[in-house]
Order: C-alpha cells, then sequence, then structure tokens
C-alpha cells in the first residue's frame, strides 16, 4: 500500500517525475523489442513485461502469456502485474476497446480508446474525421456492393489505389496502373465481406510522422519514412514494412511542426469535437504533393518498422512521454531531446512472405546487437527460429544517413536464415539525393 501511495503522490508531481515504474508492453513484434530497449533505457523504469512477446523481447523484460484481444485477460494481468502503465503496441487490440479495459480496472494506459482508434480500423470513419477537420486527403470512394464496382472505378484514372475498408496490416493495398488488376483485388475484398475504399494517387514522396496525442496536445517525433513493397525498386506486392530510415534529409527542417499545424492539430482537435479525444500515438502516413501534404492514411499506433528507427534517435526518457500522455498531462512535458545522426532499419522476412512464410527455420546471428525480433521463438534447446512472416529489424546507426544504412547492412551480413529475403536499396535514393519534394505547377 505505502509503494503505492509513493506512485500515486509522485504521479501527482509532474509528467515526467515519477520514479517507481512497472511498465507491461502489450505485443510480439520488433516494434515492441524497440519499445522496450528504449524503456529500459529509462531511469524511472524498475520493472518490465511484455505479453506476449518473443525470443528477443525475452532477453529485455519478463515475458507474460496472453491473449492480446481480450480486454478483460489484458487489464487482468496489468492487476496481477502490479503494473504502473500499460503501452499497447498492435493496432488489432486498440481497435478492439483492450485500452478502454485497462483504464477502467484503474491502470494507465498509453492507447486510444475503442472509439479514437476506429481512425485507424475504418478508413471511412477517417475520411470522415478528416473532412471535419479541413484536412487535405485523396478523393475517395466506398464500394460495398460487387454490382458497383465498375462503375466506381470508371470514377478513378490510373494508377488505381484500392484499399481494405479495415485492419489488414498494410497488405489490404494495391497501387497499379493496370486496371484488371485492381478490379480483381476489389472483388477479393468484396466476395471477403469486406467493404473496398477506391482512391485517387498521390504524387510525392511519402513520410511518416508519429505523434503523441492527449486530448488537443499534439508532441510530433522524428519524421520517418518506410518502404512498403516487399522488393528493391519498390516492385511486387504490399506488405506490413520492409525497412525504414530517419530523419528524412531531404525534407524541410520544420517539416514536423508544418504536418501538426496542418494535419494532426486539426485531426486531434475534430477528434475532441466529437467527443472521442485520442490518447496515444497517432501516426500520420502522407504524401509530400506539390500541392502540400495530404494524408493517406491514420495509424493509432506506434508504426512498425518505423519505431526501430525513431526511437534510438530520442534522447527524452520514453516512459515518462507515454505515461504523461497516458494521464492527460503531456502539455507539462519539456521539448525533446534527439541524438544527432541517423538510423535505418531493414527487415528480414521468411520465405514465402507476404504470402504463407515459412515457419521454424533456425536462425543465427539473431542475438547480435541491432537486431530487433519479430516473428521469433525460441525453441527448448534453445534455437531461435522463425515464427512470422517478418522475422527480425536490423538497425544500424550512423553520423549521417549513409553512415547509418552501412552499419545496418553490416550487421545484416551476420545473420542467416535459410529462403530468407529482404530488401537492399532501403534509404538508397535518399543517400544518393534522389528524392526531393515536387513543386508546384
Amino acid at each position: 500500500m505505502r509503494e503505492r501511495q509513493v506512485r500515486l503522490r509522485q504521479r501527482a508531481e509532474g509528467p515526467l517525475r515519477f520514479r517507481i515504474v512497472r511498465v507491461l508492453v502489450v505485443g510480439s513484434g520488433a516494434r515492441e523489442h524497440a519499445i522496450l530497449l528504449s524503456l529500459a533505457q529509462d531511469p524511472g523504469v524498475t520493472a518490465l513485461a511484455c505479453a506476449p512477446g518473443n525470443a528477443g523481447t525475452a532477453s529485455v523484460a519478463e515475458q507474460r502469456g496472453l491473449d492480446v484481444v481480450d480486454p478483460t485477460a489484458v487489464a487482468a494481468l496489468a492487476l496481477d502485474w502490479r503494473a504502473d502503465l500499460v503501452v499497447i503496441g498492435p493496432e488489432v487490440p486498440l481497435v478492439a476497446g483492450v485500452a478502454d479495459a485497462v483504464r477502467a480496472a484503474g491502470v494507465a494506459c498509453f492507447g486510444p480508446s475503442r472509439e479514437a482508434a476506429r481512425i485507424e480500423g475504418s478508413k471511412a470513419f477517417a475520411k470522415d474525421v478528416m473532412a471535419g477537420a479541413g484536412v487535405p486527403t485523396a478523393s475517395c470512394e466506398i464500394v460495398d456492393n460487387p454490382a458497383h464496382l465498375d462503375v466506381a472505378l470508371d470514377r478513378f484514372v490510373a494508377p488505381y489505389v484500392v484499399k481494405d475498408d479495415g485492419l489488414a496490416a498494410g497488405k489490404g493495398v494495391v497501387v497499379t496502373g493496370d486496371r484488371d488488376l485492381a478490379r480483381a483485388h476489389a472483388m477479393t475484398l468484396l466476395d471477403g465481406g469486406h467493404p473496398v475504399l477506391l482512391e485517387s494517387f498521390l504524387d510525392g514522396p511519402e513520410a511518416s510522422l508519429f505523434c503523441l496525442v492527449d486530448g488537443e496536445t499534439v508532441v510530433p517525433l522524428l519524421p520517418a519514412q518506410d518502404f512498403k513493397r516487399v522488393g528493391d525498386d519498390d516492385s511486387g506486392p504490399n506488405t506490413g514494412g520492409m525497412g525504414a530510415y530517419a530523419p528524412l534529409p531531404w525534407a524541410s527542417p520544420d517539416l514536423a511542426d508544418e504536418l501538426v499545424a496542418a494535419v494532426v492539430g486539426p485531426v486531434a482537435r475534430e477528434m475532441v469535437a466529437r467527443g472521442t479525444p485520442f490518447q496515444g500515438l497517432l501516426y500520420a502516413g502522407l504524401a509530400l504533393t506539390s500541392a502540400g501534404p495530404s494524408v493517406i492514411e491514420f495509424n493509432c499506433r506506434f508504426g512498425d518498422p518505423e519505431t526501430q528507427v525513431v526511437l534510438p534517435l530520442l534522447r527524452t526518457p520514453l516512459a515518462g512521454l507515454l505515461h504523461a500522455t497516458a494521464t492527460g498531462t503531456l502539455a507539462g512535458a519539456a521539448p525533446l531531446d534527439w541524438a544527432p545522426g541517423a538510423a535505418v532499419t531493414v527487415v528480414v522476412a521468411a520465405d514465402g512472405y507476404p504470402g504463407t512464410p515459412g515457419l521454424g527455420d533456425p536462425i543465427t546471428g539473431a542475438d547480435a546487437d541491432g537486431v530487433l525480433h519479430a516473428g521469433t521463438r525460441r525453441r527448448d534447446d534453445g534455437a531461435v527460429v522463425s515464427a512470422g512472416g517478418r522475422v527480425l529489424s536490423v538497425v544500424g546507426t550512423g553520423a549521417d544517413l549513409a553512415a547509418a544504412r552501412a552499419d545496418a547492412y553490416r550487421r545484416l551480413a551476420a545473420v542467416r536464415l535459410a529462403g530468407s529475403h529482404h530488401r537492399t536499396d532501403i534509404a538508397l535514393r535518399a543517400v544518393n539525393g534522389e528524392i526531393g519534394v515536387p513543386s508546384a505547377g
């Protein structure tokens, strides 16, 4: 009881001044591994747990078994483990209302409510919020009946953008100049009972911006860029992400503040006005077009693999920031402190990904520094084996982007997984100065 009273008193002193913190991270990917490594560097953190975790997170935090989409089970674990803060990594439990259950149990939770998480769970809802906020985004049309598909497609021109209206882990999107391929993907979604979102294509380079959001308070992190297509030169189908880098040497130093003013701030205020304030990490995926920034999508959590390159550059203690966001005190946080230099991550994917991946294959080099685990497990004999499509994220850092890229691929060369594949061009165009925001006109 006395320990609990101390924690409560320290929380009341300010958003970043607490000392006794037990943090439970929910999830099992490289994003969660990156979050745990960052939390482990925070002097305010006294204990870490991850549920269900993977072979890599087990070296950083206590592991607990958990059905992450069961709100009652997550709340019960938070109480049983005596968590001061719960951090929910993936989108599926957030859309399922896990954060609501944890908060109802009296535990601070970093992650939006079920209603606020609809900004990722329903693209139609996100479009409606953006319209209310006056935020630029691609023109779109929802199709929920196959009989209406052809007429709707006729209202768009190539390249066609066809999306699953619900959660699809980044793999429900097809961007193609082939109308027949666009139609086939739409029909597959509709036949599966999923409404389809057709969008106009946005020109310009893409950027990812993470923002800590506490109602109308918005604190941006470093902009990053990820790589969705499975193959080099952006070839092949979309994936959950094959690599990322931060910061963006080709962008304005004021880009984050500009995007908060034009995009994230208005959306945060619109969510408050609707009675569904956002509290957690709001991720804006944007195209920096010749007409200005335009939103591709919003996510309701840290993105993967961008988290793996943003958090290694953050010097401000992470637990304090997450706790302040979760407890409504983010407005009192000091300006963020960033390390100089850059970070690059390259995803090692299992044979067959983004289709059905090969599982159970031994991995060597997985326990080296800079290797974050995603789809892994440790066998009874101690060997680390593949247990998912995206298996590892290999992270390199350096004084500039070229050095960080070289460091990432140097580390990756020591990793062995039979049949695995990875992109060889992560951050290459940025290093070569081949990316720029198109000018108007």
